[in-house]
């Protein structure tokens, strides 16, 4: 793991909104860490940016996982029959198809281009398996808590087609997919809750440049898949770093000399106490204990 830490001053630092002295101050990246390797599911091989050491978590983001390889051997175990409790998950896949099945009787592929946001509520147990025997299979897999009043709801999926996520031509030589949050006047496709996340795919050719305005107090990222990018007053992320955000109320990347993909993600933090065992995410170690006594009951 490789941590860079950048001299800013810490969130107790950071002037109030009242202290500001514009009203679209722009982020700048105050830590950036290196995706790790990592193994999960049945020794599905990815790289895990949120939710490892150093990094366990940015309120209200669990995990970040990328996967990404042309080896079936890297990822045809899948990810089993496996519960959740208490948060949710977003799968969006870039290459590849995936079947999801679950408990409940629902199935589903997700293709390039799919989001599947994933309310797990008072659970559910769900599988994750690969359609294909070798090929790239590219896409993430983002974890977001849920507040108390609703981590005991029922289970939902928003399953999300490609052709339904739009596509905005933000400035010259940026495209963004929407998938939550909004970019101008057009509004992301899934239904979010107490969090109010963005979430953006941004692809910007060489030289190009984007600003997203975000709420001020909201914890953000950014995350460069492929190529690099100078963020806010000009740190650069190169592939496979994440760069956590100062506060402010807009986010700038700017491309180099190659084309660049990147992920802004943000969020409303909960603030909550957070207990958390393996796939169950709840307020109190006594909750912990009865979703895993609920899940082995049957009571999913």
């Amino acid at each position: 793991m490789t941590t860079r830490t950048i001299d800013r001053p810490t969130a107790a630092d950071r002037p109030t909104a009242a202290d500001r002295p514009t009203a679209a101050a722009s982020r700048t990246v105050e830590r950036t860490y290196t995706a790790m390797p990592a193994s999960d599911g049945a020794g599905v091989r990815l790289n895990r940016v949120i939710g490892r050491p150093g990094l366990p978590d940015l309120d209200p983001f669990l995990l970040l996982d990328e996967f990404r390889s042309e080896d079936g051997a890297d990822y045809i175990g899948g990810f089993p029959d496996h519960p959740h409790r208490g948060f949710e998950t977003v799968t969006y896949m870039l290459a590849g198809r995936m079947r999801h099945g679950d408990n409940k009787g629902n199935v589903g592929l997700l293709r390039p281009g799919s989001v599947q946001w994933m309310t797990a509520g008072r659970g559910i147990v769900h599988s994750e398996m690969p359609e294909q025997e070798d090929g790239l299979l590219q896409g993430f897999q983002l974890w977001v808590n849920l507040p108390a009043k609703d981590k005991m709801t029922a289970p939902r999926y928003q399953d999300i087609e490609p052709e339904a996520v739009p596509t905005v031509a933000a400035a010259d030589g940026v495209q963004v997919k929407v998938i939550a949050g909004r970019v101008g006047t057009v509004q992301g496709v899934v239904e979010t809750g107490a969090t109010d996340p963005t979430y953006l795919d941004v692809v910007l050719a060489p030289g190009a440049r984007f600003t997203q305005p975000v709420p001020a107090g909201h914890n953000a990222f950014v995350y460069v898949y492929d190529g690099s990018a100078a963020v806010g007053d000009g740190e650069t992320l190169r592939r496979s770093e994440i760069g956590l955000l100062s506060d402010g109320e807009a986010i700038t990347v700017a491309a180099g000399t190659e084309p660049t993909r990147l992920l802004i993600i943000a969020g409303r933090p909960l603030g909550e106490p957070v207990a958390r065992h393996g796939p169950f995410v709840m307020n109190t170690n006594a909750e912990i204990r009865q979703a895993a006594e609920d899940f082995l009951a049957g009571r999913f």
